[in-house]
């Protein structure tokens, strides 16, 4: 399915979640997933958005609970839209950070896993991570629509915007 098959106006998430990810000194802090969608691969803490929630609260939640750690000046970076026939449909919102408290540990969800900016592991992550994740990493905002069958990218669009989005 192509991505410009999709009625992007009226279509639906199935759920709402969220990506964060820390840059410190020329490195990304990233996690092995253990479970879960994605369970084995490589990508940022994040999770569904409680009901009451912003974007913003639970990426910073869901990295407390992951890592152990509490990101700091947490700023959006982008939108994720995901549509797939065999796995949940999903709207991401990402964010990244610039500093955290805590010291990154190991939890039942993920493990915690420090990689140069320029050298990211995209063969151990999700296929599309590839089109969007230098943007974000450079400082750039972006929206990325995706159709995925059997976790494998079909189809993207991705618009590079000038400067972070204002997701709450």
């Amino acid at each position: 399915m192509k991505v410009a098959d999709i009625d992007w106006d009226t279509w639906q998430p199935e759920l709402s979640a969220t990506l964060l990810f820390v840059i410190k000194h020329g490195e990304v802090l990233l996690i092995r997933k253990k479970r879960g969608l994605g369970a084995g691969k490589i990508n940022g803490p994040g999770g569904h958005i409680e009901i009451g929630e912003t974007p913003r609260e639970c990426a910073i939640r869901e990295t407390q609970e992951e890592l152990l750690i509490t990101p700091l000046n947490v700023q959006a970076s982008g939108e994720l839209f995901f549509h797939a026939e065999d796995m949940p449909r999903i709207h991401g919102y990402v964010f990244i950070a610039t500093d955290y408290q805590g010291t990154p540990t190991e939890t039942p969800e993920a493990i915690p896993l420090w990689t140069p900016v320029n050298d990211m592991p995209f063969d151990e992550m999700w296929d599309d991570d590839r089109l969007w994740l230098p943007a974000v990493l450079s400082g750039k905002a972006i929206h990325g629509w995706f159709t995925f069958a059997e976790e494998h990218l079909l189809d993207s669009k991705i618009q590079v915007l000038s400067a972070p989005t204002q997701s709450t």
